[in-house]
């Protein structure tokens, strides 16, 4: 049987994690879209909501509902950006934290599941090779 390539493993191992991670009951209501928004505007705390949707890779008016949805629950706000008044910045409120604590322990679950039986040197060796492939590719 020929081995699968190695592009089809990477995108199907994606999405698998992205599967398993939704499904964790750590996750309750919140999305994956939603969680991922979240855990970015906690490095990037003051960002514009159109830097935010790029690093997100979706449309700004995507991430509107996802920005909707994070305010109404209380998890983030918008505020006024002092130097460009059509634009809003975004940051967290204190009742995020436990959300992203959430979402930090959804992750150990996942990542520890889909490693499981490899070896701490099958590990290092893996997260070195992923760290060449990242740098040989161009950042955008």
């Amino acid at each position: 049987m020929a081995r699968a390539p190695i592009g089809y493993l990477l995108s199907d191992v994606s999405r698998l994690i992205r599967h398993e991670f939704q499904s964790d009951p750590a996750m309750g209501e919140m999305t994956l879209a939603q969680a991922r928004a979240l855990s970015l505007i906690s490095r990037h705390e003051g960002i514009k909501q159109v830097e935010l949707a790029e690093l997100l890779e979706i449309k700004p008016m995507t991430l509107g509902r996802i920005i909707d949805q994070l305010v109404e629950t209380g998890l983030i706000e918008r505020r006024p950006n002092p130097s460009d008044r059509r634009a809003y910045l975004i940051y967290l409120l204190p009742a995020a934290q436990p959300e992203l604590d959430h979402i930090q322990m959804a992750g150990s679950r996942v990542w520890a599941n889909a490693l499981e039986g490899l070896s701490e040197t099958e590990i290092e060796a893996f997260v070195q090779t992923l760290e060449r492939i990242h740098k040989n590719l161009p950042s955008y």
